[in-house]
């Protein structure tokens, strides 16, 4: 049994390399007593060659927030990185709304003990809804590169409307911000990948690597509307890259991922994260319903 009682889903798994083994973070859902989701963080540790399990987390590894805090009801995802003698956690922080479904914010949680748990730096977050981002900001990926903490999230340009009998559906696009410290940062608000679909096209999960002179980034992207039921509106993995990590080239073509022809990824593909390990690149994603069914690994193969 997961800690808090989760039961459903392995959302967006980010990883931590330690000597012996890889662990996996990932958010978990458990129902509350009015049948919502709350979503927790939880953890596996696989040998490195991911043939066998070698622990599940049974214990909270970090705590929702207080009542009427940007994380009160849930955490998802979770990025870590570490740091020197810790292990630093982005986290974002969603919370439920009324006119529209939640709204969400990154924190920082820091980890003295080698990721078994994390404590909050501070209850509220540190990178929040702005003149220029007015909610929904979201989804850390920070990598230190040179002398500066680079991060790459994401925020909400709108909500809207695109049935009258349903609720408003969310935008939301990919933007870049630096700092010293790794808490205070310095943002623009402004997108940096280009769309594809529409300007309504919405873009979650940016993961950055460095291999062979250039910066590359994954991300998912969809449609605004129908996502939920159109599956050709769904999640797909985006690719593009960079040499200044600031001025980005798509180019999905050479994503060099796909879904499947039928399973657990054949409808969907989400989420995506990034990491070398031994000299190669590995990519964790997950697939249709947004990870209801776990998580998927998968190898670059140039």
């Amino acid at each position: 049994m997961l800690p808090n009682n989760c039961s459903e889903f392995a959302q967006s798994p980010q990883v931590l390399i330690k000597k012996d083994r890889v662990r996996i973070y990932f958010s978990t859902r458990v129902k509350d007593n009015v049948g919502k989701y709350l979503s927790h963080v939880a953890y596996v540790d696989f040998e490195k060659d991911f043939k066998k399990i070698i622990k599940v987390s049974k214990h909270t590894v970090i705590e929702l927030g207080d009542l009427g805090g940007f994380d009160e009801h849930g955490i998802f995802p979770t990025n870590v990185l570490r740091d020197g003698n810790r292990i630093l956690a982005y986290t974002t922080g969603w919370n439920r709304k009324v006119s529209v479904s939640a709204d969400a914010s990154i924190g920082l949680a820091i980890s003295h003990n080698d990721g078994d748990t994390f404590e909050k730096h501070g209850s509220g977050p540190i990178l929040s809804a702005s003149l220029h981002e007015p909610f929904l900001v979201a989804d850390a990926f920070v990598r230190p590169f040179g002398d500066l903490y680079h991060m790459w999230y994401i925020f909400g340009t709108k909500w809207q409307k695109f049935s009258a009998l349903e609720r408003p559906d969310r935008v939301y696009k990919i933007a870049h911000a630096i700092s010293t410290d790794g808490v205070e940062w310095q943002r623009n608000g402004q997108p940096i990948i280009a769309n594809k679909l529409n300007e309504d096209e919405c873009q979650a999960l940016p993961t950055v690597f460095y291999r062979n002179g250039l910066y590359h980034m994954y991300f998912c992207y969809r449609q605004a509307y129908g996502f939920r039921e159109n599956t050709q509106n769904s999640y797909r993995i985006g690719y593009a890259k960079s040499r200044d990590l600031v001025s980005w080239d798509r180019d999905d073509d050479a994503a060099g991922i796909d879904v499947s022809d039928e399973g657990w990824d054949s409808l969907m593909q989400c989420y995506p994260y990034t990491f070398e390990m031994d000299g190669t690149v590995y990519m964790l994603y997950n697939g249709n319903e947004f990870g209801r069914y776990g998580f998927g690994l998968a190898v670059l193969e140039n």
